[in-house]
C-alpha cells in the first residue's frame, strides 16, 4: 500500500523524463513487471558558474553525482550524503529540479530518481568506493555546456567494467543528459 501511495505522488510531480530501452537499444520495452524498484537521488552541484561531474575514465563516462536513497533516508538527505561521498563537497540552497525515470527492462529493473540542484560551500576529498577506484573515477567542476557535451561525446564511446556492463552505463549518461538538458530548458 505504501509502494502505491508513493509511485503516485512521484507521478504527479515534475517528470524530467522516464527511459526506456527504446532510448537505449531501439527497441520498444515488453515487460513491465520490474523485479526490482530503486529509488535513487542526484543532481546538478554548482560552483563558481561551474556544476560538478564524476568522470570514470576506464569507462569513459561522465556522469552527475547520486546514487541509491537509504532505508532511513529522505531524498534530499540522500543528495546530501551521496554528493559529500562521490565529490566531498558540502552543499546547501537544495532546490527540487524534478524526477526522472529508469525502466530498464532487459535486467527487470526501474530506477526512480530525485533530481536536485545545490550550491557547493566547501570543497573536501571524496569518499571513493573501490569499485569508483577501479573505474578510475574523479570528479571535475565544468561547465554545464561542456558536461553535456563531454556526456553526449562519451555515450557511444563507453568501455564496460568488471562491475556494469555498457547497457547500464548507457542509462545512467543518457539520464544525465535528460537531467543537463531540463535544467537547461527550464533556465532559459
Amino acid at each position: 500500500m505504501v509502494k502505491k501511495r508513493v509511485e503516485k505522488k512521484i507521478n504527479s510531480e515534475n517528470n524530467i523524463a522516464v527511459i526506456t530501452d527504446k532510448d537505449i537499444l531501439g527497441i520498444e520495452s515488453t515487460n513491465f513487471n520490474f523485479e526490482k524498484i530503486r529509488y535513487g537521488a542526484r543532481g546538478i552541484i554548482v560552483k563558481d558558474n561551474k556544476i560538478g561531474v564524476f568522470y570514470k575514465k576506464n569507462k569513459n563516462e561522465y556522469k552527475l553525482p547520486g546514487g541509491g536513497i537509504e532505508k532511513h533516508e529522505t531524498p534530499v538527505e540522500a543528495f546530501i550524503r551521496e554528493v559529500k561521498e562521490e565529490t566531498g563537497c558540502k552543499i546547501e540552497k537544495i532546490e527540487k529540479i524534478g524526477i526522472i525515470e529508469e525502466e530498464k527492462n532487459k535486467t527487470s529493473f526501474k530506477q526512480i530518481s530525485y533530481v536536485f540542484k545545490a550550491n557547493v560551500t566547501e570543497i573536501g576529498s571524496p569518499e571513493m568506493t573501490e569499485k569508483e577506484k577501479a573505474e578510475g573515477s574523479e570528479f571535475l567542476f565544468v561547465e554545464i555546456n561542456k558536461a553535456l557535451k563531454l556526456m553526449k561525446d562519451c555515450y557511444n564511446n563507453l568501455i564496460p567494467s568488471k562491475y556494469d556492463d555498457i547497457y547500464s552505463t548507457k542509462f545512467i549518461v543518457f539520464r544525465d543528459i535528460k537531467i543537463l538538458e531540463y535544467y537547461l530548458k527550464m533556465n532559459k
